[in-house]
Formats: structure tokens, C-alpha cells, sequence
């Protein structure tokens, strides 16, 4: 009977829980990616719990968190300035499309063989832009509550990861002696465990990071608008296995070689080839 009612009690916690299992995750892993910087305070300024986690985490602050927001509020201005501008009709994105085709008689051909009308894509993606601004419109509390959400959310980890990084290794030792595997065995297993979190954040995340800023940064200086933007857009797509950046640079390499700007066409195919692409192959060994 008490057994059934420890794993009732404990499932009811853990729903009561779920809304901030991102959180409690992103926590554990900050506290674990940052836990050898932890460890180099502690050898220099000895037994001082509280003023050791707090200045990891200002650290992992000012390395971490403070450039993500400020990428993200980037990202989102730049998102917002790019749909005023095609709302605007400032940007027509038919005209990219009307370019592509007449700089290319067999892009041409190939719109005509799959029955594409070009009025008719005009007229859906006027449907769609005025969809958008509606939904928009109708959903602007709903955006503003989600990024308090957001925000909220953030405090909760970092608070958190203070407590983690402080009493962590009482929580290890408090964790080793309840479980029944033998103290050897556990900590081993939480040994493999933050070894493992480490080279997967930094072996995914991190090399995701810089082939954004590599990728931001060419498309920042061939003048493609919305780098940024396009930048995370690559952070994000790096992630996805044998396709990667690639997924965003090379069509817009394409596109720049089929109207007739082939420097920018050839080095920015080479530069995603040479630069972002390698990133991968020499920053995640290092790092893992």
C-alpha cells in the first residue's frame, strides 16, 4: 500500500512538474557544461559555496544567455522588419521568382512543363500575406504572453542552475545512497552521464552556433537582407544530419548564379563549402 501510494504521489509530481521540464532540463545541462569552470574557483578560492555558483553563473550569464537573447531579438526584428517590408509591397517575393525565371530559359522551360501560372501564385501568395497580417493581428496578446512565458521561464532556470551548481554535489551524494546499485556503479553511471551531456551540447549546439555566425556573417557581406534571420535559420537546419547548412546557403547560391550574379554565386558556394561545411568536420572531434 505505501509503495502504491509513493508511485501515485510521484507521478502526480511529476505532472505538477511537466510545464517546466524544459527548465529543469536546460538547468541540469548548464550546470553540467559549466561545472569545470565551477571547479577551477573552487581550487582558488576555496570552501565558499555561494559566491563560487554565483559568479559560474554570472559567467555562463555573460557567455551564454546574454548573446542567445540578444540573437534572438535580432532574429525577430529583423523577422518582423522583413514581413513589413513584403506587406508593404517594399519586397515582392513574385518579382525574385519572375527574375529567376527570365534570367534562365530552361527555369522558364521548367515552369511551363509543370503547369505553373505565375498570376495565380501571385494571387495565393497575396491570400497568404493577408492571412498571416490577420493572424497576427488577432494573436498579439498571445505573442506578448508567450515571450513573458519565455522570459519567465529563463528566470526559472537560471535560478535553478545557481541551487544546481551550489548543492550539486550533495544532491549526487543524497542520490548515490538512495539508489540501490552500489555507490561505485552510480558513480560511474553519473560520471558517463555529464560526460556524455557535455560532448553532445557542445557537439551539437556549439558547432550549430558557428556555422549560424559563419553563415550570418557571409550573408551579411554579399548584402542578402535578413542575415541574421537566415543565419539562425542555419544554426537551426546544421542540426539536421548530412544536409545541414547547406540547406539554406546553397539555394541561394543557386539563385544567385541563375541570375547572373556569379561572383557572389561562386564565393558563396565556396565559402559554404570551405568554411561552413568543414566547421562541422573540425570543430565537433575537438569538442567531443
Amino acid at each position: 500500500m505505501f509503495l502504491l501510494l509513493l508511485l501515485l504521489v510521484t507521478v502526480l509530481f511529476l505532472l505538477l512538474l511537466q510545464p517546466f521540464f524544459a527548465p529543469i532540463f536546460w538547468a541540469c545541462a548548464i550546470s553540467l557544461l559549466f561545472y569545470p569552470v565551477q571547479i577551477k574557483l573552487l581550487e582558488r578560492w576555496g570552501n565558499r559555496p555561494n559566491t563560487i555558483a554565483l559568479t559560474t553563473l554570472l559567467f555562463c550569464i555573460l557567455v551564454v544567455i546574454i548573446p542567445v537573447l540578444l540573437v534572438l531579438s535580432s532574429f525577430v526584428s529583423e523577422g518582423a522588419a522583413l514581413y513589413m517590408r513584403i506587406e508593404s509591397g517594399e519586397i515582392n517575393p513574385i518579382q525574385y521568382l519572375v527574375r529567376l525565371r527570365d534570367s534562365s530559359p530552361t527555369v522558364n522551360r521548367l515552369l511551363e512543363l509543370m503547369n505553373i501560372d505565375m498570376a495565380m501564385i501571385e494571387r495565393q501568395a497575396r491570400d497568404g500575406a493577408l492571412a498571416i497580417s490577420g493572424f497576427a493581428a488577432r494573436n498579439v496578446f498571445s505573442i506578448g504572453q508567450s515571450t513573458f512565458n519565455f522570459l519567465l521561464r529563463i528566470a526559472l532556470m537560471l535560478y535553478m542552475t545557481f541551487y544546481l551548481l551550489r548543492d550539486g554535489s550533495t544532491l549526487i551524494d543524497l542520490i548515490t545512497r538512495a539508489l540501490p546499485l552500489g555507490d561505485e556503479r552510480e558513480r560511474l553511471l553519473f560520471a558517463k552521464f555529464a560526460s556524455v551531456t557535455r560532448a553532445t551540447i557542445k557537439g551539437n549546439l556549439v558547432v550549430a552556433m558557428v556555422q549560424g555566425l559563419l553563415g550570418g556573417l557571409i550573408f551579411w557581406l554579399l548584402n542578402i537582407p535578413a542575415a541574421i534571420m537566415w543565419g539562425v535559420a542555419m544554426a537551426c537546419v546544421s542540426l539536421i544530419p548530412a544536409v545541414g547548412a547547406g540547406l539554406i546557403w546553397l539555394p541561394f547560391s543557386i539563385y544567385l548564379f541563375i541570375i547572373g550574379s556569379q561572383s557572389a554565386a561562386i564565393t558563396l558556394l565556396v565559402y559554404g563549402i570551405a568554411v561552413i561545411g568543414l566547421a562541422d568536420n573540425i570543430l565537433r572531434p575537438i569538442l567531443v
